[in-house]
């Protein structure tokens, strides 16, 4: 067995391969499926030569990500980066629209825009702080203790009964809450408000990224970067105990709590067991890709020109929406995330043909197909949709956590996102990737930072490994 074993070959596994092979450690990669990815995966899902993402398409944090930066994955891989990050459309034609230029935005809001650049400006300036405080662990001592004060008022201002005071229109109160609702759960929330602030934040500084040729692009570059490196990668090998893996001296797992405690059966302490079986999932997705014979004809011009579009109406319509969803029920007028990244990389589909990649949300566990109603939606704010529609697939939640046994009831972000399971992911500790087990340390989105394609929970896990098991600092990531 080599020095390290990585179980899980997502971008957290990946991304802590890449650190333990770039100290010069053996290391090996388990997984368990035909291919790497987890949740970066790109398919030909419906017809050949049509390239759908499995799961993750548009990646706000593919150029801001601390790991990502010091890896310099922007060097290693093209991305397409859209002039509009995100909109929002409401009826009667009228849409909110998250420019990359800010001013542009600010503009574009009318009335809303002072309100829109006193709420983003102060997070956009200070991006890299406000990214490395988000993407660290909040019980942490702030290294940028301005833009860490500046980040938790704004989280108040739109976190919590508070947040129809700043907006005086629907554009820009359903702009917000939009990209607010990522994280599935009720609003307003703290933890909701902040993973809208950073993703916004972002789509005014960096963009949000289109990978070109896929997501399992980002995938490739951190493969090719642990083999070049002396890694090995190993696919269809599904590890069902940590037995297998004990003969290497450090063992990191990208696999979410319940998955740890099947691994370890019984080694565990029973006080960090039961915090483990606390942890708690969220709200989950349905997944429907669609092949398209043109581009979707939104109503308003300015939403086509958008990497992602939010839909569901306005604020009040998708707070009523997500607290359907909380509840167990599915609401007839879904939430429903939209990216259609043929506009921006026509290696994705023939000519003449688009795909379209597209989620709503769902109560855990659940087995409805949502197909219609995400297609209804659309429809809503783009007439004639059906018309262009060629083909599509779904996914229901129950069927997400088949394919990726860390989805548990389909909840993509590997865990509810709360206030406390941003403090205690999995468990309350100041290095919670690090295990009751020596040499075993946990990697996953179930760790800080949380959801998202940003390898910090590998990087985190990873440096932990280095100091505990070698001692060793971790080692210069750039290309060379």
């Amino acid at each position: 067995m080599a020095d390290v074993a990585v179980v899980g070959s997502g971008p957290n596994g990946l991304a802590a391969a890449v650190v333990m092979a770039r100290a010069g450690l053996s290391v090996e990669v388990l997984e368990g499926e035909s291919t790497v990815g987890g949740g970066a995966r790109t398919t030909e899902l419906l017809e050949p030569d049509h390239f759908h993402d499995v799961c993750s398409a548009v990646h706000p944090m593919a150029l801001a990500s601390p790991f990502f930066r010091a890896f310099g994955l922007q060097n290693r891989m093209d991305f397409a980066v859209p002039d509009v990050s995100y909109a929002h459309p409401l009826d009667g034609g009228r849409a909110g629209v998250a420019y990359r230029d800010l001013d542009r935005t600010i503009h574009a809001l009318g009335r809303d825009g002072g309100a829109w650049r006193r709420l983003m400006e102060p997070l956009v300036r200070r991006i890299d702080a406000t990214v490395d405080f988000t993407l660290d662990h909040l019980l942490r001592v702030p290294a940028h203790p301005l833009a860490t004060l500046r980040f938790g008022l704004a989280s108040l201002d739109q976190g919590s009964v508070l947040w129809n005071r700043r907006f005086a229109t629907d554009e820009a109160a359903a702009l917000f809450t939009g990209v607010a609702a990522h994280p599935v759960g009720p609003l307003p929330s703290l933890a909701s408000a902040g993973a809208g602030l950073v993703l916004g934040a972002l789509a005014h500084s960096h963009g949000w990224p289109v990978p070109v040729r896929g997501s399992q692009a980002i995938i490739s570059a951190m493969a090719a970067d642990v083999q070049a490196h002396g890694g090995s990668i190993h696919t269809g090998r599904r590890i069902e105990s940590l037995a297998e893996v004990e003969d290497a001296k450090a063992v990191l797992l990208d696999v979410s709590p319940p998955g740890f405690l099947r691994l370890a059966a019984g080694r565990l302490p029973a006080r960090y067991a039961a915090s483990l079986d606390r942890f708690r999932f969220g709200d989950a997705a349905c997944k429907i890709d669609f092949i398209l014979s043109g581009p979707v004809p939104w109503a308003n011009s300015d939403v086509g020109g958008a990497g992602t579009v939010h839909l569901g109406g306005t604020r009040e319509e998708i707070a009523a929406s997500e607290h359907l969803v909380h509840t167990g029920r599915h609401p007839a007028d879904p939430y429903v995330l939209v990216s259609q990244p043929s506009l921006f990389d026509p290696s994705r589909a023939p000519a003449g043909r688009h795909i379209l990649w597209t989620y709503c949300h769902v109560p855990g566990g659940s087995t409805r197909d949502m197909t219609e109603a995400v297609i209804s939606q659309i429809e809503r704010f783009a007439p004639g949709f059906r018309d262009v529609v060629v083909r599509s697939h779904m996914t229901t939640a129950a069927e997400l956590e088949r394919y990726n046994p860390n989805y548990v009831g389909g909840d993509f972000g590997g865990g509810a996102v709360t206030l406390r399971q941003l403090i205690a992911r999995p468990t309350l500790s100041l290095n919670p990737w690090r295990t009751p087990l020596k040499g075993v340390y946990l990697c996953s989105a179930s760790t800080p930072p949380g959801p998202g394609v940003h390898g910090m929970g590998g990087y985190h896990a990873a440096r932990l490994a280095l100091k505990d098991v070698f001692g060793l600092g971790v080692p210069e990531l750039g290309v060379r």
